[in-house]
């Protein structure tokens, strides 16, 4: 790697991590669920990604595997999240603002948190930021670990069923559809960001109500 920025560029591209191997996608897949640097890497077109190199035959490990390694690698993340912030997460909201963190990132993830409740857990995990921020509040709020562990569980099977298993599955409907992954990429990074979007602004539109 040349600079910083082609090294985040290929950190973030799911089409190389997948090429670093199965364990790899496994610790993007934790570190991103769990890790407030996580925020950056990609989540639901890795997922989809990984379906559909599984059913081309480009990862090895059956559907059943992956999808139930994937699920396992969410749980745990959320369970590392949840510890930190439970342990000190509070400092969070007293951090500088970095690369690898934004403050206003917690405070969506903590307005998200308000709105929804510990189904946040659930919905948040199909939300780029929200997935790798609540659990993280949860821990600072000190979310009940035997209500925590359920959502845990139902929000980590939810998530990564849904974009592993429509990968493998359109993948083998389509397998041409390996010849246009730049853009399904695209694509996704568009639908999956723009119910995100809608949440900063209806909650930003809603802090200012409560100003006024």
């Amino acid at each position: 790697m040349h600079n910083f920025g082609e090294y985040i560029q290929y950190i973030t591209n799911a089409q190389s991590i997948i090429s670093l191997g199965f364990y790899a996608l496994l610790i993007v897949v934790f570190a991103e669920t769990g890790l407030f640097f996580g925020f950056f890497l990609p989540g639901d077109y890795l997922l989809f990604m990984s379906g559909l190199f599984c059913s081309t035959g480009t990862i090895q490990q059956s559907i059943y595997t992956l999808v139930i390694s994937l699920i396992v690698a969410g749980v745990l993340g959320n369970y590392v999240g949840y510890w930190f912030g439970y342990r000190t997460g509070h400092k969070l909201f007293n951090k500088n603002n970095s690369l690898f963190f934004k403050k206003q990132y917690v405070e969506l993830a903590k307005d998200f948190y308000a709105k929804h409740g510990a189904s946040a857990l659930v919905l948040g995990r199909f939300f780029p930021i929200i997935r790798t921020f609540a659990p993280i509040f949860a821990g600072i709020v000190k979310v009940d670990i035997k209500k925590f562990s359920l959502y845990n569980f139902l929000g980590s099977i939810a998530w990564v069923s849904t974009f592993t298993l429509s990968g493998y599955f359109l993948g083998q409907r389509f397998p041409e559809l390996k010849n246009y992954i730049e853009y399904i990429i695209l694509g996704l990074i568009v639908v999956t960001s723009i119910p995100l979007i809608i949440t900063f602004f209806r909650l930003r539109m809603h802090s200012t109500e409560n100003i006024k």
